[in-house]
């Protein structure tokens, strides 16, 4: 959506796009969500949890920020699913202004080494080092970070916590005037360019990965089969689907409990993200080879 903003901004106003891009589970969606100020990606312990991509707005007096979260890209396994997510993310790195690469301190290997290969040159790409909370030793930071800029040209190495929101404000500071010089892309209370159904198919898909064993979350996806704002009252219905007979069940759980609790949890979080009320219903649905599926995937909107 073009901006129609209210005020004229300044003649040195800066806007842009920046990809948030890293190997699965470094830490992405949480730094989005810290840097917007409020839940816009979905998170979990689990590796690519994210398989969209997804943009936070933050706008000030100086600048507007797109923060453009992308799955983790991944070598190991090679369905068409994580093709497609794959492909989202070297189109994101050719569509931004910027990039901000996220490597989780003191873990750097070759699944991070893919990554930067996939930089561009001739854009500038900050390296945002998480998770550094987790250090006992802050000293061990130095030489890691000496490591790290040997094997690329960033334009700025910063250690930040995005759990915490450490060093986030410094964060924006740096990337602020490297952006282009252009009036705002969106209106200035805008948080995301998503839409309310999309977000309410990512926090049930979410519970999915938060409450189901390690594996099954990576063989379902969610559909929004129904939206619908009545006065205060979004009336939603979901459709979970699965791989297999069996992982049918295991969603559902023993009288209907997990999925109860599934749709009981994914109901609050979206009260609290859509300002009011929601009914959520929510069924499962077997579609056997969806991930691989080229079909399926289109009608999911993956490819």
């Amino acid at each position: 959506m073009t901006a129609h903003p209210d005020h004229i901004p300044s003649p040195g106003y800066r806007s842009g796009y920046i990809a948030i891009v890293g190997r699965p589970n470094v830490g992405k969606s949480t730094l989005l969500n810290n840097l917007v100020g409020q839940k816009i990606s979905i998170t979990s312990r689990k590796s690519q949890t994210t398989r969209d991509r997804i943009n936070g707005i933050v706008t000030n007096e100086q600048s507007q920020f797109i923060f453009v979260d992308t799955p983790g890209f991944q070598a190991q396994y090679g369905s068409r699913l994580n093709s497609a997510m794959n492909r989202a993310v070297a189109q994101s790195i050719r569509d931004v202004d910027m990039v901000i690469l996220v490597i989780e301190a003191m873990h750097f290997d070759e699944r991070d080494k893919r990554v930067i290969k996939l930089l561009p040159v001739g854009k500038p790409v900050i390296l945002a080092i998480n998770k550094i909370d987790r250090l006992a030793d802050k000293s061990q930071l130095l030489p890691f970070i000496q490591k790290l800029a040997n094997e690329f040209a960033f334009a700025a190495i910063i250690p930040v916590s995005a759990q915490q929101g450490t060093q986030l404000s410094d964060l924006k500071d740096t990337i602020s005037p490297l952006l282009p010089q252009r009036p705002p892309l969106f209106d200035e209370d805008e948080v995301t360019d998503r839409s309310e159904r999309f977000l309410a198919a990512e926090l049930v898909r979410e519970k999915l990965f938060r409450l189901l064993g390690e594996e099954l979350p990576y063989s379902t996806c969610v559909l929004i089969d129904h939206f619908a704002a009545e006065g205060g009252l979004r009336k939603i219905h979901a459709t979970i689907i699965v791989d297999k007979p069996n992982q049918k069940g295991i969603v559902i759980g023993h009288n209907g409990e997990k999925l109860k609790l599934i749709a009981t949890q994914a109901r609050k979080d979206m009260e609290e993200s859509f300002g009011g009320k929601v009914y959520l219903k929510v069924w499962v649905k077997v579609k056997s080879g969806w991930a691989d599926n080229a079909r399926a995937l289109r009608t999911l909107g993956y490819e």
